[in-house]
């Protein structure tokens, strides 16, 4: 049985009006991960993803990098409790 988990992360430095959003939501949805992506006031990018732990470290891996407009300086993570999601959204 493959196991499921969530994360949560804090992506900083130049991901917003880069596509990190929408890029994040692709990654997710080609990997399938449930959750979703927001922007914060202060200019950093939430994920909150939950799925296969292997997925997710696809996805947690990916965010260090983001879209090429990007220019991640730090991502913070966290393992959560489980979450039921129907999809993959931007929020």
């Amino acid at each position: 049985m493959t196991e499921k988990l969530c994360i949560r992360c804090i992506v900083s430095g130049r991901v917003q009006g880069v596509w990190f959003r929408a890029s994040t939501c692709e990654q997710a949805q080609k990997w399938g991960l449930r959750g979703w992506v927001r922007n914060l006031p202060d200019n950093q990018v939430e994920v909150l993803a939950c799925g296969p732990k292997a997925q997710l470290a696809e996805l947690h891996q990916w965010l260090h990098q983001g879209p090429p407009l990007a220019k991640v300086t730090q991502v913070t993570y966290e393992e959560i409790l489980w979450e039921d999601h129907l999809d993959f959204k931007i929020i």
